[in-house]
């Protein structure tokens, strides 16, 4: 089938697309620039030209496909309440082309937003905290909303994405201890985040893609918590530099924006998502990942 994917020339994106056409899908990847147009078209994708914030543009490429995965997001989380609100109304455009008809769509979220139960892992059937309480969760609001309108929508829940380069939110740790030369980890370090090798989540979506009928959560969780201390560790041992612990109330002015997540234990299952979609994740884990990393690039 044709599937038009927004976030196509990501890091998760860029996985995927190759996911994609080696099972024999066309791709119709949206791309801003000519760099990324240029990376799809090598890869063997079709390109829509365009940027994610144009919904009128986005309805012409969702229109021309028989399957949208929304992948874009913008992660300047200096503007992370705006850029929420903002996937909100584009998860909705989206869903407005495809109403009326089969085609899936589907949509990204965070596990983060599964309501916490202490030390319980959060489930595709949790309940959930409201976008007035966590702002990601306006992803998943808009395509409740969709799926009311007899949209067909299927949501991935990413945790901790990585490979060797990246490792989602705890690029950002990394690059706080460069800048600080301290490894920090908050109180006993025992909260625990989620996380999936990025080849496993792109192998996830398709699944998703191919085995969803109606509507459906899924997390694409492979391991359910890796300590925060067990990754300062092996930060600091990559940066040779010391590694801390610190207060809750030192965490804001230590890690700027990132302090409102490094003391969040929020691990999460899949056992759902693995049953319903047969998903099997065989990459390597984070701390092997953070172990194979170039902590001085050249």
């Amino acid at each position: 089938m044709q599937v038009f994917v927004t976030g196509a020339t990501g890091f998760i994106g860029s996985a995927l697309v190759r996911e994609l056409l080696d099972a024999g899908h066309q791709v119709l990847g949206l791309a801003r620039s000519e760099e990324g147009a240029k990376s799809l078209t090598a890869a063997g994708a079709q390109v829509h030209r365009g940027d994610v914030n144009d919904l009128e543009n986005l309805r012409a490429g969702a229109a021309n496909s028989d399957a949208v995965i929304h992948l874009a997001f913008n992660h300047d989380f200096s503007k992370f309440v705006a850029n929420c609100e903002a996937d909100r109304k584009i998860i909705e455009a989206l869903g407005s082309e495809l109403a009326g008809s089969d085609r899936l769509l589907i949509v990204t979220s965070g596990v983060a937003i599964v309501k916490a139960r202490p030390g319980i892992p959060a489930t595709e059937n949790g309940a959930t905290v409201s976008s007035q309480a966590f702002p990601r969760a306006a992803s998943e609001e808009a395509a409740a909303a969709v799926a009311e309108r007899g949209v067909r929508v299927a949501v991935v829940r990413l945790p901790q994405v990585h490979d060797p380069e990246k490792q989602g939110l705890v690029t950002y740790v990394v690059e706080v201890a460069r800048q600080k030369n301290s490894s920090a980890y908050v109180g006993e370090g025992l909260n625990r985040w989620p996380a999936a090798h990025v080849s496993d989540t792109a192998h996830l979506y398709r699944l998703a893609l191919e085995k969803t009928n109606g509507n459906a959560i899924y997390h694409a969780v492979a391991e359910e918590g890796v300590p925060l201390r067990e990754v300062a560790e092996v930060i600091g041992k990559g940066l040779k530099v010391p590694v801390a612990s610190i207060t809750p109330e030192q965490a804001a002015e230590h890690f700027g924006w990132l302090g409102m997540f490094v003391g969040a234990d929020i691990p999460a299952s899949s056992e759902l998502t693995r049953e319903r979609l047969g998903w099997k994740p065989a990459g390597p884990g984070l701390i092997s990942d953070l172990e194979k990393m170039n902590y001085f690039p050249g």
